[in-house]
């Protein structure tokens, strides 16, 4: 095959030079599809790769070297492709791979130890919400994850918020638009607790159920020194036979004395949630100054930290449209519920919950 058969270029559109190098290039494929023996081989490469007289060389003087300057760039990626593929027709036709000197320079020694990737440190919200969670891990709870764009349905009324109860103007709540049509158990919002988790587990898995529920949610709130609109919490839920209020009381007291240490106190006060019945709130000993009465505890020695009580028998019965071994006569549980940056800006001293989304790394920077 001679050099004459080299296309002529007269146009340098996208589809001439296609074309011309399809052309070379089945060229080459049919040549080396033919070859047979060394001799053939060291033929097919001076005939296509020789710097004097092989093709390449002949293509790139009478078309790269009088192409227009616009056509250069395409024809120049053109014909670095086209020298891959009969390098590689080559290279294939002579049966070898790469030498052993090139083998060696790419040789790992697997014996010496690995390059560690400094990942950073966790946020101080992150850290947090995991110190949260390995607690209760260690009493055997798992952790349980769902949506944060959820239905009224799960969100307010299997929680034993039906509509129009006054309970929901308390959680001012972030809506999806254009929802109107459809019926009020469908309609979509951000979730304004972790509380539809509880339902979802209960609806997939009989009991008994230990869980902990870490997320992100969302109020309609002014944002300001201990208020945001977008925030974290971390719930629990715990159903079997025999659960009581003690069963509630001693594992959360257990819980803050992991978080906080052992000399921590705790202690409930009646407080009403629609999912809970009897509900409490949890307070712990001021942390700051031990119980004696200071500025941030307002003087009266105790810090108010979570919401928990009994699972409503009202709850049990949502549970047990899908599940029927939620029978409350046979069954009890306890919830409870706690803001992961309230607990974060005790831990660390915090005094506006904004800092920890703010991005300064002058800031984050002291929890590296």
């Amino acid at each position: 095959m001679m050099n004459e058969d080299i296309p002529n270029l007269t146009s340098f559109d996208d589809g001439s030079l296609d074309l011309a190098f399809s052309i070379v290039e089945q060229q080459a494929r049919t040549a080396a599809a033919a070859l047979s023996g060394e001799a053939a081989v060291e033929a097919f490469r001076l005939q296509w790769l020789g710097r004097k007289q092989g093709r390449l060389t002949e293509i790139s003087a009478r078309w790269l070297k009088t192409a227009p300057v616009e056509a250069k760039k395409a024809l120049g990626l053109r014909f670095n492709a086209l020298k891959l593929v009969v390098e590689g027709l080559l290279d294939e036709a002579a049966g070898t791979g790469p030498s052993d000197a090139a083998l060696a320079a790419e040789a790992i020694d697997i014996t010496l130890p690995g390059t560690r990737r400094l990942t950073g440190a966790e946020h101080p919200i992150t850290r947090t919400q995991n110190e949260i969670v390995s607690v209760f891990a260690a009493l055997g709870y798992s952790v349980g994850v769902g949506p944060e764009v959820e239905t009224d349905f799960y969100n307010f009324e299997c929680m034993n918020f039906p509509p129009g109860h006054p309970a929901r103007d308390t959680q001012d709540t972030l809506v999806i638009a254009n929802q109107d049509r459809r019926p009020q158990r469908d309609r979509l919002l951000l979730r304004t607790h972790t509380s539809p988790v509880q339902m979802r587990t209960m609806e997939k898995q009989p009991p008994p159920v230990r869980i902990v529920i870490p997320g992100k949610v969302h109020r309609n709130e002014a944002d300001d020194a201990t208020h945001s609109s977008t925030f974290h919490q971390v719930e629990g839920l715990c159903v079997d036979t025999n659960i009581t209020f003690s069963d509630l009381k001693g594992t959360l007291d257990h819980a803050m004395k992991a978080l906080f240490g052992s000399a921590v106190k705790t202690r409930l006060f009646p407080s009403f949630f629609p999912f809970t019945e009897p509900s409490a709130d949890l307070q712990i000993s001021c942390i700051f100054c031990g119980g004696k009465g200071c500025k941030k505890c307002k003087q009266s020695g105790w810090i108010e930290l979570l919401g928990c009580g009994m699972v409503d028998p009202a709850v049990f019965a949502f549970a047990a449209e899908k599940q029927p071994s939620y029978d409350p006569k046979k069954i009890s549980g306890f919830a409870f519920g706690m803001g992961v940056e309230r607990i974060a800006m005790m831990k660390y001293g915090v005094s506006e919950i904004g800092q920890f989304y703010s991005g300064d790394m002058r800031f984050l920077g002291q929890f590296s």
